[in-house]
């Protein structure tokens, strides 16, 4: 079982989206797939966060506090425009905030519902109740890469990205064990998000779709 992990299900790009890539689609549960990883805790101790580098309560935004063995690299580009770098500190944000409500074991977390709605969020709860299910969350570290914004006439903003796998893995809360899994084409995966800017200046993601294994984030 890999990060966003083979006991949970898998989700892939419709055809179209998988040749546009164009931000639109499904929902955050494209992160929970077949040998996708989970970034977790380091004992199995649900209460053992250590704030984020990236945590941060400005503007009413919630502090996103994550095990000590959750870590990021992500290495998107400040692009000097404040709508495109505002929508990509949100997204970064989301992402963060899924995995802390996967170490807090709370499908319904807060955090990551103020940086999402419709299928992103509701999908976002499937997957973190699976984790539940199984008394799993992540740990390791996630690397984010390869990004590509674009803000369209409608004010919505369309946003791809790599995700690499390769260095996080499953983790059990009731055993503590890690499951390390090996590394294969399977473990980049390619999201293609929508993100609107809603009546409180936040960057919400709205759909998100993936494929695992995508030629566009293997190294």
């Amino acid at each position: 079982m890999n990060r966003r992990p083979t006991l949970l299900a898998a989700l892939t790009l419709t055809a179209a989206a998988a040749l546009t890539l164009s931000a639109c689609g499904s929902d955050d549960s494209s992160k929970g797939k077949d040998n996708d990883k989970i970034a977790g805790a380091d004992t199995g101790d649900k209460t053992s966060p250590s704030p984020s580098p990236s945590a941060s309560a400005a503007g009413g935004r919630p502090e996103i506090r994550l095990p000590s063995d959750v870590t990021y690299e992500f290495e998107w580009t400040k692009t000097g425009d404040a709508q495109k770098d505002a929508a990509l500190n949100d997204a970064e944000q989301r992402i963060r905030a899924v995995d802390m409500a996967i170490a807090k074991q709370n499908p319904l977390d807060k955090a990551y519902r103020f940086y999402s709605e419709g299928t992103a969020a509701a999908e976002s709860q499937k997957y973190i109740q699976e984790f539940v299910d199984h008394d799993a969350r992540t740990t390791g570290l996630t690397r984010y890469y390869n990004e590509s914004l674009t803000i369209k006439e409608d004010g919505t903003a369309a946003l791809v990205y790599c995700e690499d796998q390769s260095k996080a893995f499953n983790k059990f809360l009731k055993t503590g064990k890690t499951d390390v899994t090996p590394v294969t084409k399977d473990s980049y995966v390619v999201y293609a998000g929508t993100l609107r800017k809603n009546d409180n200046g936040v960057w919400v993601t709205e759909r998100l779709i993936s494929q695992r294994g995508s030629a566009k984030c293997q190294p």
